[in-house]
């Protein structure tokens, strides 16, 4: 018989950390408030979740390595937001904060979610932190719960 694991949207008894970055705060404290409120939504308490404020998004990886190495957490979400009209390094960045999460992920078998905003101008930053398209926040809270789950069935 084949065996199949699915995770499940829960979040169990595992702790979560989120590492969010302040710069572009009026875009990432809505991604912050998306993604504590579907944990909470989804059975976390308060003692379940630790919130790393970082200074800017090239700054997430080395706290999201951290919070990952200590073995607390079933699962890391990244936040932060990079957005091309404001700077003039955007690929530098955007580069750097998706090979550094990634590589937590293989460095340390905890799922490190990505839930960076990459966006090409101020307007769909603001889309993707809760209007139009919904909350990348709570996005990356929901696959966090479900690879916590995955990893916690493998």
């Amino acid at each position: 018989m084949i065996q199949e694991i699915n995770g499940q949207i829960t979040a169990g008894k595992s702790k979560y950390g989120i590492v969010v970055s302040r710069f572009n705060e009026f875009i990432t404290s809505k991604l912050l408030g998306g993604a504590i409120d579907c944990l909470q939504r989804h059975g976390a308490a308060d003692e379940q979740i630790s919130v790393v404020w970082v200074p800017g998004a090239c700054e997430i990886p080395i706290a999201a390595k951290k919070l990952a190495a200590t073995g607390t957490y079933g699962a890391v979400i990244c936040l932060g937001a990079v957005i091309r009209g404001q700077t003039g390094h955007y690929d530098a960045v955007f580069q750097q904060v998706v090979r550094g999460i990634g590589q937590i992920n293989y460095d340390t078998g905890v799922p490190t979610v990505f839930g960076v905003l990459t966006c090409e101008t101020l307007e769909q930053a603001v889309e993707r932190a809760g209007t139009k398209m919904g909350n990348a926040g709570a996005d990356a809270a929901t696959t966090a719960m479900e690879m916590a789950d995955v990893m916690g069935q493998i």
